[in-house]
């Protein structure tokens, strides 16, 4: 049993007897503890996709409950191999039983290899008995420290004076250690004006970092990557393609939880694309590590190229998931008028008519309205989320390739299109 959930345990245990107490001094009739004990498992979501969240954890309890009525029913399958074993064997021993005595009176020395194997088998099983026998009585004291988040203005107390005040009466009851630094548990104290939540941190760090090694000025974080990859729906053998992919946040959150899909990190940048790489070699290092053997890959790779002449064939990429030039750190408002037109024009050239879909991620919403204006015949706007990305208020376009075939502009078209790389 791991630390936290040790530590789960015997805060539930409490829990669990403080409501008892109540109970038993209100009804008479007792009740099985499981009608009084309830957890809350809370997670924190990026800013427009809660309903995404929702989703995903209504597939996981199906997927869950389909999971343990396999279990029932397989449970249920072998009880009945088990009897039918224990017949046959019943049988086979009630026709043999003569043959068998002979061997015991025959051969006496049967009988006492078989003492001695057991007086071993027994000697081995005191032994790791009394092991046990000694790591429970001598338990490993856990080390904990305690975080609180405080919201309210009529508080007369500071975080911090919470977090001391409350670690000491978890220390006084469960005779834990304090620690500040090297610690099994993280108790959480969430106070909300008059509202106080105690849970248990079931993760080391946030995960909008996981994954990521090397960082760049526009690196998405890996929850947002997820859940605009999320929004497309990705399918077994699908081609996923994030044309302005910076350090690789996207494709190596697709990589991660989308393998049987393929993966292409794209940037006209070099040092993004060295970036995105190092990432992608970090990632398959830590894997090999986690499984203890060496991988032959991850269904991703990385390459520079331009965005609006991408080297890809038309029709060939099934979703394009991608955060776009804000203007705020990297581009330039002048820059985007230009470039957004071309980068949709040529993005509705490699995804596949009537299947492809997108989900581009912007803070520039004028300039991707303006563009989109006259993308109509070949892109659907299906949905749009809207985020909160470091104070700036973005937007998830999910998108759907129209059956239109594409149609390669011509004449003054094109070179209005491609006056983005001349910008």
């Amino acid at each position: 049993m791991s630390d936290v959930q040790e530590a789960t345990n015997q805060l539930l245990h409490v829990n669990l007897h403080e409501k008892q107490r109540g109970i038993h001094m209100t009804e008479s009739v007792p009740r099985s503890e499981s009608e009084h004990l309830r957890v809350t498992i809370g997670a924190t979501v990026p800013t427009g996709f809660e309903q995404a969240a929702a989703d995903e954890f209504q597939e996981k309890k199906k997927k869950r409950k389909k999971l343990n009525q396999n279990l029932r029913k397989e449970k249920i399958d072998n009880g009945r191999d088990k009897r039918e074993e224990r017949d046959v064997k019943k049988e086979l021993s009630n026709n043999s039983l003569d043959s068998h005595i002979l061997d015991y009176y025959e051969k006496p020395a049967i009988k006492e290899e078989i003492s001695t194997l057991v007086g071993d088998v027994l000697a081995s099983c005191k032994n790791e008995t009394d092991e046990s026998l000694k790591e429970d009585t001598d338990p490993k004291v856990l080390k904990f420290r305690v975080t609180c988040n405080r919201a309210g203005e009529k508080h007369c107390f500071s975080s911090n004076e919470a977090a001391r005040d409350f670690g000491g009466a978890v220390q006084d009851y469960f005779k834990w250690k304090a620690d500040m630094t090297n610690f099994d548990v993280e108790v959480l104290l969430n106070i909300h004006d008059n509202e106080v939540i105690v849970g248990i941190a079931l993760t080391e760090e946030s995960l909008h970092r996981r994954n990521i090694t090397h960082f760049g000025p526009t690196t998405l974080r890996s929850t947002l990557a997820y859940g605009m990859l999320r929004l497309c729906s990705p399918q077994p053998s699908d081609i996923i393609v994030d044309p302005m992919c910076g350090t690789g946040a996207i494709p190596i959150e697709g990589a991660t939880e989308w393998s049987n899909c393929f993966h292409i990190a794209g940037d006209n940048n070099p040092l993004a694309v060295n970036r995105a790489a190092n990432n992608i070699s970090s990632l398959l290092t830590k894997s090999q590590i986690k499984e203890g053997k060496l991988s032959w890959g991850l269904p991703i790779d990385a390459i520079q190229w331009d965005i609006c002449n991408l080297p890809l064939r038309t029709g060939s990429v099934d979703m394009i998931v991608t955060d776009m030039p804000f203007r705020k750190r990297m581009g330039s408002k002048k820059r985007n008028w230009n470039l957004y037109p071309a980068c949709l024009w040529e993005m509705s050239r490699i995804c596949k008519p009537g299947t492809g879909r997108a989900a581009l991620l912007t803070q520039d919403k004028k300039c991707f309205t303006k563009a989109f204006s006259g993308m109509e015949h070949v892109w659907c706007k299906v949905h749009t989320v809207w985020v909160n990305i470091g104070g700036l208020h973005a937007a998830v376009y999910l998108l759907n390739r129209t059956p239109q075939p594409f149609v390669h502009p011509s004449g003054q078209d094109k070179e209005e299109l491609l006056s983005a790389k001349n910008d």
